[in-house]
């Protein structure tokens, strides 16, 4: 390849003066190019309209008349646009963008969530403010961006050409439709966001206006908020452990991706038929070649597909599990902390996340692990009937009558209130897990009995501020594709050798990237509040009601007694 880039992709001069003659008297290796040709995705495009100065020489050199509906345009354009293709593309896309995975996808949410966790620490109230603000405006700027590339807006739509071209030749290539379908769903997620922000603003505001009556629900979360910083601010490895779960993660992605282009690249080679006489030249041993000069393909064999299979649900197990193994050091922490009475106390112990990482590993490790592994065996299977219920969509093949399609809905509602079940119990289970000490199932029969019976405390404050922590994920992880497409943008992968094919999938991968370490650091405050209302709620149990061990704060947040006439109001 390198070669041939050298050479500008021509290799007319330096073929002996015997070739060249040889190539003037129609009798190759080299032809008259009758029909101009552009570089599309490094294959060669034919345009379906002769060169009228070509034409006219290979006339004059006694060529046949050229018919210009010819079929090998078509073929071409057709292969280049194979959904093969195009996969390969997109994988080699990943290859040639890993610096902006490093930098965006890894490197700029690391920094981003450490400084949330700062501010979060110290400016509590303005918080909710900053994170609908910001999220707004990178939701914004993504869809922009979206609409950019898809040439909805301005001329800098991708081409699938490579370097310079006629303006006036324009060819189709499917990147740019995947483009557009994702700046028209972007547009819905914008109006959705912009509608779901005005409602938080509208909470936030009321919150606010009652917040000396102490009667609604921000002021629960403010309070739960406080205690938790509170909490992070004494013991502060909290704040750098997610760098540990960060780093373990990024080796393990870097094996992971290097083991996916392998397996996307693997197959069978094989060589293809050939019954007519031809030559080829070959580069490397710049000579020509009349033997098999139809060339090799690559034929798949049905065991890569069931190893790209796994290699998928492998890496969702390990995401899922090494976010399990986080959140457990973290609720580990922090439940010492509240069971030592860390806030009048000096019994916590001097590192009380190292402490936690030991229980978790000599105790916990196949709790976390079958916990993780049913949450993605879960989502796997959903996945998959959702993938055969969009084919049946497809194929108009849907239940005709009322009750095939009652039980078709219903199964697909069932499955997600199962998927959500299981969600929510395996975060608390990981909670009393690092409590308890006990057994996965034996911990999640426990939070669920907890949750059951405390449920008017703990509506208070998890609906809101789960919402708000979220925006904040989506805060650190939009900013990650907004600066992926910055750099994607640039002269470097936008034309020559390293131009990608599309950015969809590179700034999909930093979004993707970006979300995973925001909810490794953002997992400090969420499994921070969440262990001290369950460690609450299990205080209360074993006390008969009345919490021994919590801070004077949570206390008077969660300890009351008109629950009902609350939530009734």
């Amino acid at each position: 390849m390198d070669d041939w880039i050298d050479r500008n992709y021509d290799y007319y001069e330096i073929l002996t003066p015997e070739m060249k003659n040889a190539s003037l008297q129609l009798q190759g290796p080299c032809y008259p190019v009758i029909f101009p040709s552009v570089n599309v995705y490094w294959s060669c495009q034919y345009i379906a309209r002769a060169s009228n100065a070509s034409l006219r020489h290979w006339k004059q050199m006694g060529g046949v008349d050229i018919k210009e509906d010819i079929v090998v345009d078509k073929s071409i354009h057709s292969f280049i646009n194979s959904r093969s293709s195009v996969l390969k593309r997109y994988m080699a896309d990943i290859g040639k963008a890993w610096p902006v995975l490093i930098v965006c996808g890894g490197l700029l949410p690391l920094f981003l969530s450490v400084v949330w966790l700062l501010m979060i620490r110290y400016f509590v109230a303005a918080m909710p403010w900053i994170t609908v603000a910001f999220f707004n405006i990178l939701i914004i700027t993504v869809t922009v961006f979206y609409y950019l590339k898809a040439g909805w807006i301005g001329n800098d739509a991708i081409s699938p050409i490579i370097g310079d071209h006629d303006p006036y030749i324009h060819v189709f290539g499917r990147e740019l439709n995947h483009l557009r379908a994702a700046a028209i769903l972007m547009t819905f997620v914008m109006v959705l966001s912009i509608l779901t922000s005005i409602a938080i603003v509208r909470r936030i505001l009321m919150g606010t206006s009652v917040l000396k009556a102490r009667a609604k629900k921000w002021y629960y979360i403010s309070n739960c908020t406080q205690v938790a910083a509170k909490v992070i601010g004494e013991v502060q490895a909290l704040i750098i452990f997610p760098v540990i779960p960060y780093s373990i993660l990024a080796i393990f992605y870097m094996v992971w991706i290097s083991a996916a282009l392998h397996l996307f690249s693997s197959g069978q080679v094989v060589q293809n038929n050939c019954n007519t006489n031809c030559c080829a030249y070959d580069l490397l041993s710049e000579k020509v070649n009349c033997d098999h000069c139809c060339g090799y393909s690559i034929r798949y064999t049905p065991h890569i597909a069931v190893a790209i299979f796994f290699h998928l649900f492998g890496c969702y197990w390990a995401t899922k599990f090494f976010i399990a193994c986080s959140s457990t050091v973290i609720a580990g922490s922090v439940a010492s902390y509240y069971w030592t009475r860390g806030e009048t106390s000096s019994e916590v112990p001097v590192l009380p996340v190292f402490d936690s990482m030991k229980r978790l590993i000599r105790y916990s490790l196949g709790s976390v692990a079958l916990g993780s592994l049913i949450v993605s065996f879960v989502e796997s299977i959903r996945f998959i009937l959702e993938s055969f219920r969009q084919k049946l969509k497809v194929t108009e093949t849907t239940p005709d009558s009322w009750f095939g399609k009652m039980v078709y809905h219903t199964s697909q509602g069932c499955l997600r209130c199962v998927e959500w079940t299981i969600k929510s119990v395996n975060r608390n289970a990981y909670i009393m897990i690092a409590i308890t000490g006990k057994s996965f199932c034996r911990s999640s029969a426990i939070a669920t009995e907890l949750i059951m019976n405390n449920i008017l405390r703990l509506v208070r404050v998890n609906v809101i501020g789960d919402v708000i922590l979220f925006l904040g994920k989506l805060f650190v992880s939009l900013s990650s594709a907004v600066f992926g497409f910055l750099v994607l943008d640039t002269h470097k992968y936008s034309s020559g050798h390293n131009k990608l094919s599309s950015p969809l999938l590179p700034v999909l991968v930093c979004w993707t990237l970006g979300y995973v370490v925001a909810t490794l650091f953002f997992a400090v405050v969420e499994m921070s509040i969440d262990t001290l209302i369950l460690s609450f709620c299990q205080d209360s149990e074993e006390h008969e009601g009345t919490a021994q061990f919590a801070p004077l704060l949570l206390m008077e947040t969660l300890n009351e007694q008109n629950d009902m006439q609350r939530l009734t109001q």
